[in-house]
């Protein structure tokens, strides 16, 4: 069984605006919501005075508002991210009930807390669940949040970037999906995703935190460390890339960089890997067929 996959898409469409509208008249939906009555009527006035077909600055009054796509780039729901201070709140919809129990839920909270800590720079992440939600109470203890206060119809959830990071960390280990990077790699990459911005960096500096830190003489010869190059299918297209730092960079497959959609998504990973990455406007499936050449493995450590 493949892995639940989740991206978070910040483009809002006008079809995209009927879907939540669908999903907010299901009443198993809505129960849990607080304010599902404004967000809908609010939706359903918008819809009707914009004729425009993005819609993304008219939902993102007050907060971020993402759409949830699953890995065929369907749809599943939303996640918003309002930020107060250094906190930052999240609220979650799995929006077609055909999809609960398929741990979509838990995969989107994963992809918030990334945008909250790595984007947004939250020193702390809030959910705030109705005590009779079982399914979302199970899905942010899942994630590592710890209850921090209640009432007897609602419970506050909170996970700190420390703890966050520090569980990034941990589940690297036994993670059979885990990526490796050398000390050096580290090194010079967390200077750099401190100088850049962009969804990309995003998700470079999430890769860097998760990955399990090696000293580059003993880094296996089949991972894609900087400066390697590695045969690729990208969906069904076969490309011979080389991993470079920016600066390198020429904007060509040659010499992709590191800060590129497609050369964050496979630092780290091995020959014989498949990944789902969401690029800007759907969601590949990038597999490492070789690693063709790798620095540490030819002993050019001075790359």
């Amino acid at each position: 069984m493949s892995k639940p996959f989740i991206s978070l898409c910040p483009e809002i469409t006008r079809t995209n605006a009927l879907n939540l509208m669908d999903w907010l008249e299901d009443e198993s939906v809505t129960r849990y919501l607080s304010d599902s009555r404004h967000v809908s009527r609010f939706i359903e006035q918008v819809v009707g005075r914009v004729q425009l077909p993005i819609l993304t600055h008219l939902f993102n009054q007050g907060g971020r508002f993402f759409m949830a796509y699953d890995r065929h780039d369907v749809p599943v729901g939303f996640v918003r991210l309002v930020k107060t201070g250094a906190d930052c709140e999240m609220v979650l919809v799995i929006g077609n009930r055909d999809n609960w129990g398929r741990k979509l839920g838990a995969s989107a909270i994963r992809e918030g807390m990334k945008l909250a800590f790595f984007d947004m720079r939250a020193e702390k992440l809030i959910a705030k669940i109705h005590t009779d939600n079982a399914r979302s109470l199970q899905a942010f203890l899942r994630c590592g949040f710890l209850l921090e206060r209640e009432t007897p119809t609602l419970k506050s959830f909170s996970l700190s970037s420390e703890r966050y990071r520090r569980l990034l960390r941990e589940s690297a280990v036994d993670d059979p999906t885990g990526i490796y990077i050398t000390e050096i790699d580290k090194a010079r990459l967390s200077s750099l995703v401190e100088l850049e911005q962009g969804p990309a960096i995003v998700e470079l500096e999430h890769e860097i935190e998760r990955a399990i830190v090696v000293d580059a003489q003993q880094v296996a010869p089949n991972v894609v460390t900087m400066n390697s190059r590695a045969l690729l299918h990208v969906d069904d297209e076969a490309v011979e890339v080389a991993l470079v730092y920016p600066q390198d960079a020429d904007g060509s497959a040659e010499k992709l960089s590191v800060c590129s959609d497609i050369g964050a998504a496979i630092l780290g990973y091995k020959e014989g890997d498949a990944i789902d990455w969401r690029v800007p406007d759907r969601t590949c499936r990038i597999w490492i067929e070789k690693v063709l050449y790798q620095p540490e493995a030819a002993g050019d450590f001075h790359l």
